[in-house]
């Protein structure tokens, strides 16, 4: 554990769902230890949540909670329970970090939240993530990723202008802005705690992170006071720019070549004459105005080609292409994330052999992998208590008995 830059740092992580689990994650992945605390009454949703291994249904099966969970260890504790919370304490007391997502006030509740643990726990570093932060008329409100969505604007830039929004088709702020954002600011205050010896309180309301993915729009309004909206597969930038059929059953490829080195280029990779000699396409200006044919006449290019091959072909050329790929493509050939070593293999205790993605980005003189499977639920109860708080198992049976532990 000793090659990873966060080994020795212990997080008390009581996140759960989305972005507060993929925030723990990325330290866990790190290096740092990080104790999930969680309920066997009322377990984390993720747990519950599909793809299940083999398509068997089980707390400790599936997938979706696997991959946000990778490197840490779980104990699952009674916070109903003055014993449970008891024990709550003394690990904070030994973390350096304590994290949570829960709506304002739940933590306060167990008495822990950030002023109660300030007060044993002084250097601190404590972040809650809730939607709208821990303050303000709005800090009450509970939300998830699509709530934040549409809460920030991001669903009304989704679809086609003639349409209802889209929306993102996923959780997109619990997988990207949120998550990123939090651990970033975590290892800032780790690295003030450093410097100072003063703790941190982290207060995130997820909206903020997702309104920053909004640059151009919030820019253009108050710019220009233009009010973005939907445009569906078009760009700014030119044309063609889209997702168009290709050679299969739902297969599709998405190209985009705007000006005229890039056309010239595509045209000869899709080698159609029509497609070539059309009067409408002859300059990036007609190209835009005649938008709606030039996709039509593109579709009927490049549904005769395969999606894999026409998107190697094109990017040799400098089209910027790719083929739209489905789950088992993304894990089975997409040559960029198996050069990059994306996905790792780990043991499961109960899965067996599974696939977990690899963080985002990587550091040259710290690298970060996934290096241990996810938990089963309640599967290190005993051995954090044996090796944080030097609990006896006999301790920790009576403990169990008063029903501490679950």
């Amino acid at each position: 554990m000793n090659r990873f830059p966060l080994a020795g740092i212990t997080v008390a992580d009581f996140t759960w769902i989305g972005a507060g689990s993929y925030t723990t994650k990325i330290l866990a992945d790190f290096g740092a230890d990080v104790i999930k605390i969680e309920s066997a009454e009322r377990i984390d949703t993720l747990r519950d949540a599909k793809p299940f291994k083999d398509g068997v249904r089980g707390l400790n099966r599936s997938g979706y909670f696997a991959d946000r969970n990778s490197s840490k260890r779980s104990i699952t504790l009674n916070m109903k329970s003055e014993e449970g919370r008891a024990l709550a304490r003394r690990i904070i007391e030994r973390a350096d970090v304590v994290a949570n997502n829960f709506t304002p006030g739940t933590m306060e509740k167990f008495g822990l939240g950030y002023e109660a643990v300030q007060a044993f726990k002084p250097d601190v570093v404590y972040i809650s993530m809730s939607m709208h932060g821990q303050t303000g008329p709005e800090a009450k409100y509970l939300g998830y990723g699509l709530t934040m969505g549409a809460v920030t604007g991001l669903h009304h830039l989704c679809g086609y202008p003639d349409q209802e929004p889209a929306g993102t088709g996923t959780n997109f702020p619990d997988h990207v802005p949120n998550p990123t954002h939090a651990a970033f600011a975590i290892l800032a205050a780790l690295r003030h705690r450093r410097r100072t010896g003063q703790g941190q309180f982290i207060d995130v309301a997820q909206i903020e992170p997702t309104i920053a993915l909004l640059g151009p729009a919030v820019m253009d309004f108050t710019a220009n006071g233009e009010v973005a909206g939907r445009v569906g597969n078009q760009h700014i930038a030119g044309a063609p720019h889209g997702v168009y059929p290709a050679r299969g059953d739902d297969r599709w490829i998405a190209i985009s070549a705007p000006g005229d080195d890039a056309w010239r280029s595509l045209l000869q990779v899709l080698e159609d004459r029509a497609l070539s000699q059309d009067a409408r396409f002859q300059s990036p200006t007609a190209r835009w105005e005649h938008g709606v044919e030039l996709d039509a006449a593109l579709a009927r290019a490049t549904a005769l080609h395969d999606a894999h091959e026409l998107a190697h072909r094109l990017q040799q050329r400098g089209v910027a292409a790719a083929p739209v790929q489905d789950a088992a493509d993304v894990l089975n050939r997409d040559e960029q994330l198996r050069a990059r070593g994306h996905w790792v293999y780990l043991d499961h205790p109960e899965m067996g052999r599974t696939v977990y993605n690899a963080l985002p980005f990587r550091l040259s003189r710290t690298p970060g992998l996934p290096h241990r499977p996810a938990p089963l639920l309640g599967e290190h109860t005993d051995e954090v208590l044996r090796e944080k708080l030097g609990l006896a198992p006999a301790e920790i049976e009576a403990l169990r008995a008063q029903g501490a532990l679950q």
